[in-house]
């Protein structure tokens, strides 16, 4: 900046005395024009004058282009020190007095536009300070809705099938000594409701896990959700992904969830005895296919509804992808999710 300075400095002495030595020619021609100029007795008189008539308007071009250069590179530093700390993020240095030419008036309308920017600046902070407490308040109603959510499950199905098997083990008591045969069913009748209870409890438990892969990759989440459940489900997961899938983050959340929810629901109703979980990448897309060779069911709105399958479409709406089910009474169940793989750079762009 300094060498800046100093050429429009140098440019500004160089320009003044350009125009003094222009109107010196500008002025003699006329002077000759009309007649004004004579001869000069002795040569070197005239010499001595006319270095004296170009030297002295020079001089003062160049003192005054030195003067109004010297003014301007003075306010130009002082204009660019307040920018430097502004770029620098210190709103603090307020624009200086540049005077009441267009470099003032210019030195105003950065001052007004400093004030609105420190104003975004104090709106932005303000903002994200919201954004964080409504985060942590938007997690907090998470919590408290799974709770209520796991509290209404328990009521409506593991407490109905408990009271159910007290109420029947209650009855095998009476029934026992006097029709044998009829306590034998009652017994095998609390022995599927155990196990309709047990796996809704397993269901439940599942849910208590991490909604959401915590940091991990998805094929991480996916593998340590599958061991733990081999250890405590009795049921035959198959898991295959192909390897260096890469999706963005908010994409392999809603994946894992609906996965989550997936077997949820087979643990709960379909009474499966082996799950498929297979995650593909099919050129510009991903395929992920869930299916279990459970009872199935006749697909309608309300089975949609109580299955979690409507959470299951929204969450796939929301990234932009497709979902079909496919069941039917006996055949089991089959999800087939396609989703789009957009580039995270692009995504970033957009």
């Amino acid at each position: 900046m300094d060498k800046k300075g100093s050429n429009m400095v140098t440019r500004s002495m160089g320009e003044g005395a350009l125009f003094s030595f222009i109107m010196l020619l500008v002025i003699t021609y006329i002077m000759y024009t009309y007649g004004l100029l004579r001869p000069f007795e002795d040569w070197r008189i005239g010499v001595r004058t006319g270095m004296t008539l170009i030297l002295l308007p020079m001089a003062f071009g160049i003192g005054y282009g030195f003067y109004q250069g010297f003014r301007s590179k003075r306010k130009l530093e002082l204009l660019r020190a307040t920018l430097v700390a502004w770029e620098k993020g210190n709103l603090n240095p307020a624009m200086p007095d540049l005077g009441n030419d267009e470099l003032g008036r210019l030195g105003e309308q950065l001052g007004r536009i400093s004030g609105k920017w420190e104003n975004q600046v104090n709106t932005l902070q303000r903002l994200s300070t919201n954004n964080a407490k409504l985060a942590e308040q938007a997690r907090v109603t998470a919590i408290i809705e799974e709770r209520q959510r796991l509290a209404r499950e328990l009521h409506d199905a593991v407490s109905q099938q408990l009271f159910a098997i007290s109420m029947t083990a209650t009855a095998v008591g009476r029934t026992l000594e006097k029709d044998f045969d009829k306590a034998q069913r009652q017994i095998a009748l609390i022995e599927e409701m155990s196990a309709v209870a047990q796996s809704e409890m397993r269901a439940l438990l599942l849910h208590l896990r991490p909604v959401y892969l915590e940091g991990k990759g998805l094929e991480e989440g996916l593998q340590e959700l599958i061991k733990e459940l081999k250890i405590k489900v009795p049921i035959d997961i198959v898991f295959e992904m192909d390897q260096g899938v890469e999706l963005l983050k908010g994409v392999e959340n809603h994946l894992f969830r609906i996965v989550q929810e997936a077997i949820s629901n087979t643990l709960r109703h379909a009474k499966a005895e082996k799950m498929e979980i297979r995650l593909h990448r099919r050129g510009d897309t991903v395929r992920l296919t869930l299916r279990d060779d459970g009872i199935g069911f006749e697909m309608d709105d309300s089975k949609q509804t109580s299955y979690g399958l409507s959470n299951m479409q929204e969450r796939i709406t929301e990234i932009g992808g497709s979902i079909q089910f496919i069941t039917a009474p006996g055949k089991g169940m089959r999800i087939d999710i396609t989703v789009p793989v957009v580039n995270e750079e692009i995504g970033g762009q957009v």
